[in-house]
């Protein structure tokens, strides 16, 4: 499958889970916790640790903050409230959803492709003036030097100073390339499946 189509699939089921709520985001969130563990636990284990004072943060402003039932009828000043404590699982569990697709996209997708289908992406934004290759070779510059910065840290080095980004016997010379792949049948295809999907899914909402 193309890297674009992937991208924009795993944007829109992004933009979709904002708008799931009740049993169909419980569902899709153990769903999509569940595979992350099995197809990405590193990538998921470590980006969840990542959020998780922004999950707590999510939690305090939306129970406490939010007004309603008190939940400890007796210390209702220092109680937070049954609709705050709901939206908080809301967002909670939409972010925890997001935040595992994420994993599952770094985990099974190469630096890159993941550039390249950027690319794709941005492609067509080049007549309003946005210079897509550059951004793209950006990010994949960006993504090379995060890679081997992790690769020192598993070494047991402390990482590279700016005298070692000023050494030029250090820079590499080796090209950079920009990927560009062909959309086939089979993306086409998908596209008109998820355009007939998302059109049904409207009328029926």
């Amino acid at each position: 499958m193309h890297a674009g189509l992937i991208l924009f699939l795993w944007m829109v089921a992004v933009f979709l889970v904002q708008l799931a709520e009740g049993w169909q985001l419980a569902a899709l969130t153990i769903a999509s916790l569940a595979v992350a563990l099995f197809g990405a636990r590193a990538h998921c284990v470590r980006l969840l640790a990542r959020i998780r004072m922004l999950l707590l943060a999510i939690l305090v402003l939306f129970a406490w903050f939010t007004p309603g039932v008190a939940v400890f009828m007796d210390w209702p000043e220092l109680s937070p409230s049954r609709e705050g404590l709901l939206l908080a699982l809301v967002h909670g569990a939409r972010l925890t959803a997001v935040v595992c697709w994420v994993a599952i996209l770094l985990a099974r997708m190469p630096a890159d492709r993941l550039v390249s289908g950027l690319y794709a992406l941005l492609r067509p934004c080049a007549v309003f003036g946005v210079p897509a290759e550059r951004l793209a070779l950006r990010l994949l510059l960006v993504l090379r030097y995060v890679d081997e910065a992790r690769e020192d840290g598993r070494n047991g080095r402390n990482g590279r100073n700016w005298r070692y980004w000023l050494d030029e016997s250090s820079v590499h010379t080796e090209p950079v390339r920009l990927g560009c792949e062909r959309p086939g049948f089979r993306d086409a295809a998908v596209l008109v499946a998820l355009g007939c999907a998302l059109t049904l899914w409207w009328w029926l909402r």
